[in-house]
């Protein structure tokens, strides 16, 4: 739904601290064979202050299922923090993510951001509850080439994260890019008590806690940078995801993208 206030675009975000088939009925089918091939960043612009979230959380926990075959769905969920005024403050909302999404929403030449919103590799928006609209936005990203990102190292040891990204040179007719990195909980849950869905059970996948950019490319020079972030001890590895990729200058088109789980 959208929210019954205004929120100035504050313009790009450079960094948020570490804490740390289609089918008639709109509904994605069995897994298909999906997970490799073509990489596609999908953003969810969600809150658990939103009534309206809860079924575009479950949908971005059935892409990250992988049921598109031929393509690898790399899903990220930001959560906004402009619902936490009307009774309940999401523990995994950040002012950054409110910055990002009102950055989409100029681009997008919107009258006001709103949630649940999906933003498809940050070329195409729509209600973040549609299986239909983001199965076209998918199949228009999979005729797009992309720029390949890797991340080969990657480690978590005394509550510090440490990875290396590599990425190749931008395409013809692409001239400067950010490489961003993002910190994510696999899985998180909440029990709301108060606001539009107190009394819910909430649960998420891809939770971003951190979204950083830690440098730029340029046409014709390829990347690699070694990366190190604070997490903290208690920090459970096998609850994190990092994702790198890139995206044209003005929080623009995303050229590239890859996903890596933090080794055992």
């Amino acid at each position: 739904m959208k929210a019954t206030f205004s929120i100035p675009i504050l313009g790009v975000l450079i960094a948020a601290g570490i804490w740390l088939d289609a089918r008639s009925n709109d509904k994605p089918g069995p897994a298909a064979s999906g997970g490799t091939g073509q990489p596609i960043l999908v953003e969810l612009f969600t809150s658990e202050g939103c009534s309206s979230c809860p079924p575009a959380d479950q949908l971005l926990q059935k892409l990250d299922a992988q049921p598109l075959a031929g393509a690898q769905l790399i899903v990220l969920s930001e959560h906004v923090d402009y619902w936490n005024h009307i009774g309940w403050t999401d523990p995994y909302s950040s002012a950054a993510y409110s910055e990002r999404q009102n950055h989409y929403g100029n681009r997008f030449h919107l009258e006001s951001v709103y949630t649940p919103q999906m933003v498809v590799d940050g070329s195409s928006e729509f209600v973040g509850n549609s299986y239909k609209q983001a199965r076209e936005a998918f199949e228009k990203s999979q005729a797009q080439p992309k720029v390949q990102v890797h991340i080969p190292a990657l480690s978590l040891q005394d509550g510090t994260l440490r990875a290396h990204v590599d990425a190749d040179s931008l395409p013809a007719g692409s001239h400067k890019a950010d490489v961003v990195f993002v910190v994510a909980l696999s899985h998180a849950d909440s029990q709301v008590a108060r606001g539009e869905n107190a009394g819910r059970h909430l649960t998420h996948v891809a939770v971003v806690r951190s979204l950083s950019t830690v440098g730029t490319t340029e046409s014709g020079k390829p990347f690699g940078k070694d990366l190190s972030f604070t997490l903290g001890r208690d920090v459970a590895p096998n609850n994190l995801r990092v994702v790198a990729f890139l995206q044209e200058s003005g929080q623009g088109r995303v050229l590239g993208a890859a996903q890596a789980t933090v080794p055992n």
